[in-house]
């Protein structure tokens, strides 16, 4: 990411001054960038209630904290971090724990939701405009990361989570919540609508899917692993694994308007939560 891009909010912070040509973007990158600032409208309304809302639920089930616990109930002292952040709603909910916050994201349009957000509420946080896989801070900055939806799916695991590991300190927890790679080999490879129940792609080898040309809702490229490579990415990078969370839809619940239906994430993992912490 340019460190020219890089816009503080309500906090100062001035990124390091670049001392060699800083290389182009990578073409995922861009395409996330371009597809995050063309759709963020449709992400206003939502920011708006999360931000709003007295207690955290996570992912596209709306899951309460306190099932899956992703955030320390006490965070005072605590410097975080959220990896691509969106409209900034899970920075928010840090916060007002406590925490000094950074938040960063590769979309200019969702960060301006975000700041207004962040006005409106009286919530000091500082949020930039970068990717997740380069992020403007010195090694050992953070105690704690976390992403939902952002660097955890937009971002390439083999490069996000390096960073994170050098964003954060020693024993340093790194949280994050995306789909499950059960729920991205059932998604049809032409993007015409959620999930099935037979398999649609091959589970070895998953890596990136180019959704630019997609049937429904086309644009961005997202990322996943298989489970062993989660685990060995973790291991060769210096995280130990905390917890490992499948979430389910819960009863009864209407569908989601994303890849998956009630029936099919009660029947089986639409969702995971990765806990690790720094070695």
């Amino acid at each position: 990411m340019e460190p020219s891009e890089a816009q503080p909010t309500h906090s100062e912070y001035s990124p390091p001054d670049a001392v060699e040509p800083v290389p182009a973007l990578p073409e995922h990158v861009v395409e996330n960038r371009r597809f995050w600032d063309a759709t963020a409208d449709r992400w206003v309304a939502p920011g708006e209630r999360s931000w709003a809302a007295a207690v955290p639920t996570w992912g596209m089930w709306e899951i309460p904290d306190h099932e899956v616990t992703l955030l320390p109930t006490d965070m005072s002292g605590i410097d975080a971090i959220e990896l691509g952040c969106g409209t900034a709603y899970v920075s928010a909910w840090m916060a007002r724990r406590g925490a000094r916050v950074v938040g960063i994201d590769n979309s200019a349009s969702q960060l301006a939701t975000a700041r207004r957000l962040a006005d409106e509420h009286g919530v000091e946080l500082t949020l930039l405009h970068g990717s997740a896989e380069a992020v403007p801070f010195p090694d050992r900055s953070f105690d704690f990361a976390i992403s939902e939806y952002g660097a955890a799916i937009w971002c390439d695991p083999h490069v996000w989570i390096p960073e994170a590991h050098r964003l954060l300190r020693p024993g340093g927890e790194l949280v994050f919540l995306g789909g499950t790679p059960l729920a991205v080999i059932c998604v049809p490879v032409d993007g015409s609508g959620p999930a099935r129940t037979e398999l649609q792609r091959d589970y070895f080898g998953l890596h990136s899917m180019d959704w630019r040309d997609a049937v429904e809702d086309p644009g961005g490229v997202e990322f996943n692993l298989p489970i062993s490579q989660w685990f060995r990415l973790f291991r060769d990078t210096g995280f130990d694994v905390i917890d490992y969370i499948e979430i389910q839809a819960p009863p009864g619940r209407a569908d989601s308007p994303f890849y998956v239906t009630a029936d099919w994430a009660q029947r089986f993992p639409s969702e995971q939560v990765w806990k690790l912490r720094k070695r």
